[in-house]
């Protein structure tokens, strides 16, 4: 009886070995054909180019010739009592802030409402998802005229109604907040398509049980619905969480990172000082810098709210 018990896993163990052994040869020969390429350009394109940061943000160095003279950490020094910086991290913050408690709070109230088959739903659809289909740089020279105190609709509404126009950009206490707007307005549809997705997968029937049993429409969906759209919030806020942090292509044309900085984010920053300034010692660290955030956060949130996922 027990040499049977002791036989019988080793001859499971044994056919699924041999069961699984011509699958893997299968997929051996594509393994080979499309790996290294796909490797070759991982390595050329972002390893070698990190690498490159983080050596060169180890000297003072303009760009031109080779990198001689070696400061350590002084970069990084200097980086930190750097206010630009400073203002930097708080604005992502700040914008990190307004993704999770305005963008994605709005993403999942605007797809209950277009989730349902419906007359003209999918014009809907179409017309808020349009803002993330505009390339960045668009969006942002579009809001730069309407913000625009001469000759924008800001303008335009103030002579209408009579009052002084206000120059939103040039105010280094409003140029976040006008910036805030923008980015709710540009990636909302992005994380309302989502939520949609979501929500089709969700099976009717349990809705129509809680229904039945005299529940709400809030009740329904503070007890049903957003618990089955569980993994899709998990995904939309990693997703607003890491955007935020590379935040570029919209600030440029919108306000350039000013008034007086106050509108800079990490990765502005390090082009106005690395690329711009010509400061690329000082850039490599803020590139280090933003790498470490950028990859504590993500595997930080994928181990701790993904891991069942």
């Amino acid at each position: 009886m027990t040499d049977a018990t002791m036989t019988a896993p080793s001859a499971m163990a044994s056919n699924k070995t041999r069961h699984k052994s011509p699958t893997v040869r299968r997929r051996l020969p594509v393994l080979l054909f499309f790996l290294p390429p796909a490797l070759l350009l991982f390595t050329l394109f972002v390893i070698l180019p990190m690498g490159e940061a983080a050596w060169y943000s180890l000297y003072r160095w303009n760009g031109y010739g080779a990198p001689e003279h070696f400061i350590g950490l002084r970069n990084f020094e200097v980086l930190f009592n750097n206010a630009a910086f400073s203002r930097a991290l708080i604005n992502n913050g700040l914008i990190i802030l307004a993704s999770l408690l305005l963008q994605v709070p709005l993403a999942i109230w605007l797809a209950t409402m277009l989730a349902h088959k419906i007359t003209g739903v999918i014009a809907f659809r179409l017309i808020f998802f349009l803002p993330y289909v505009l390339a960045d740089v668009a969006a942002g020279l579009i809001w730069r005229f309407v913000y625009d105190g001469d000759y924008g609709l800001f303008a335009a509404v103030a002579g209408f109604f009579g009052v002084a126009t206000p120059y939103v950009l040039a105010d280094k206490n409003l140029a976040i907040y006008a910036v805030l707007a923008v980015v709710i307005w540009k990636y909302f549809g992005f994380h309302m398509m989502l939520f949609i997705a979501g929500l089709q997968a969700v099976d009717k029937n349990v809705l129509e049980a809680a229904e039945i049993d005299g529940a709400t429409g809030w009740q329904k969906f503070r007890y049903v619905t957003l618990p089955l759209l569980g993994s899709t919030v998990r995904i939309s806020v990693f997703f607003a969480i890491i955007g935020s942090l590379q935040l570029f292509d919209l600030i440029m044309p919108l306000t350039g990172g000013g008034p007086l900085n106050s509108t800079q984010t990490m990765v502005t920053f390090l082009y106005t000082y690395g690329v711009t300034r010509m400061q690329v010692g000082l850039g490599g660290a803020v590139g280090v810098v933003l790498f470490i955030i950028c990859i504590t956060l993500a595997f930080g949130y994928k181990r701790i709210f993904m891991r069942h996922d």
